[in-house]
């Protein structure tokens, strides 16, 4: 599993916002400055982040972007599944049946589909407010 750069700099641009946008809509040049991201690049970004229903976009004098909902109620899975599509450590357990002809007698299948679903409900643990507050929690393994 590689994360990346568009990955983390959404983490960054919602981190930002979430600290930022107070009742409004932050200009994303100010989004630019503040994280040292070259305004074309966060523009690709936030346009996905948009689509997906994670952020609200104004035009005009006032306009920018914010927070669809609470930072709170936005996962960082929902973040990486717009920005990263799958983070599965193999493409052979996000293709479905037939993809891969050992499948049936494969000795290591089980443990990647345990390491997927691992990264998957971590992610899906951790909210843009817990990224915010630094409340999370080293774990051992």
């Amino acid at each position: 599993m590689m994360v990346s750069a568009k990955g983390r700099y959404a983490l960054r641009i919602f981190i930002d916002l979430a600290q930022n946008q107070g009742d409004g809509f932050v200009a994303l040049s100010e989004v630019s400055k503040r994280q040292d991201v070259s305004l074309k690049y966060l523009e690709t970004i936030v346009a996905a982040l948009v689509r997906g229903g994670l952020l609200r976009s104004q035009r005009g004098i006032s306009g920018g972007y914010r927070l669809s909902r609470d930072a709170a109620d936005i996962t960082i899975h929902e973040i990486f599944a717009l920005t990263e599509g799958s983070l599965s450590p193999v493409a052979c357990i996000n293709c479905g049946d037939g993809f891969c002809n050992r499948a049936d007698i494969c000795y290591t299948k089980q443990m990647w589909v345990n390491v997927d679903n691992m990264l998957n409900n971590y992610f899906k643990s951790v909210s843009v407010q817990d990224l915010l507050e630094r409340n999370i929690e080293e774990i051992g393994v």
